[in-house]
């Protein structure tokens, strides 16, 4: 069978490449890395030498590789296997936690598994920046935990006037959206602070929210007259497409035929 590969660059900070793929028979030489890979099998295993030690991948676990070390991989089985990589900027966990990363790959920890597949999620088919960056700050956040060897509850976060403070900023920058890490360094907190402090204040995330006002923004321009089109990209969807999924998702129907119902 012929390999499987999609890859892409997102535009999301931290992040370096996405990869997607299924082979079968492939079997990687020995490589490193300037990045972090950060890697959920699907299907199959994969069994892997990191630093002359012998280790395996499985749906069961999240795999983490640090940069600059050596590694090679293979399928365990004979149908192969899938995998999503996400590749992660040297300095989003720091060169001193090489070395436990080397100790110990692996986290069979179902909370990151799906805070990563969450993730990967929000990198395609359309950007959903903000989405992108909360959900990366939270993977981050675990696997610190982990790498540290101190994984401990989620903290109860209440700072209404901070929650407060964004969601005046997402409502005046509702087409061009908002950086998350920007802006929690810009008020001296850490993104999943900012994260939480909005979700427990205003009952969602801040992407949702963004989002949800992005579709209220489009249906009073929809009911103006103005193309599904140019409605798009005027809220701040990515285009069309992203506008109508989003549409189809909360009102079960087309931007167009919102449209000529008026």
């Amino acid at each position: 069978m012929t390999a499987e590969v999609v890859a892409w660059r997102p535009a999301v900070p931290g992040l370096t490449e996405v990869l997607h793929a299924r082979f079968t028979d492939h079997v990687y030489p020995p490589h490193t890395h300037d990045a972090w890979t950060l890697l959920l099998v699907d299907d199959g295993a994969v069994r892997y030498d990191l630093d002359r030690h012998a280790r395996g991948a499985s749906p069961a676990a999240v795999t983490l590789l640090p940069p600059g070390v050596p590694h090679d991989g293979r399928s365990q089985f004979p149908g192969g296997f899938r995998k999503r990589v996400l590749y992660l900027e040297p300095e989003t966990l720091g060169a001193a936690r090489v070395g436990t990363a080397v100790d110990r790959p692996a986290y069979a920890d179902p909370v990151l598994r799906d805070r990563v597949s969450r993730l990967h999620a929000a990198l395609a088919p359309a950007p959903e920046a903000l989405e992108a960056e909360s959900r990366l700050a939270f993977v981050l956040e675990r696997l610190r935990q982990h790498l540290d060897r101190a994984v401990v509850p989620a903290p109860a976060v209440r700072d209404d006037p901070l929650a407060d403070r964004l969601r005046d900023l997402l409502d005046a920058r509702l087409a061009e959206g908002v950086s998350l890490e920007a802006t929690a360094a810009a008020w001296g907190v850490h993104p999943t602070h900012l994260v939480r402090a909005f979700t427990r204040r205003h009952g969602l995330p801040p992407h949702r929210y963004l989002t949800g006002r992005r579709v209220d923004r489009a249906r009073r321009l929809l009911l103006d007259g103005v193309p599904a089109a140019e409605v798009a990209t005027a809220v701040g969807f990515f285009d069309q497409a992203h506008l109508t999924r989003h549409f189809r998702r909360m009102l079960a129907t087309t931007p167009a035929a919102y449209a000529r119902s008026a």
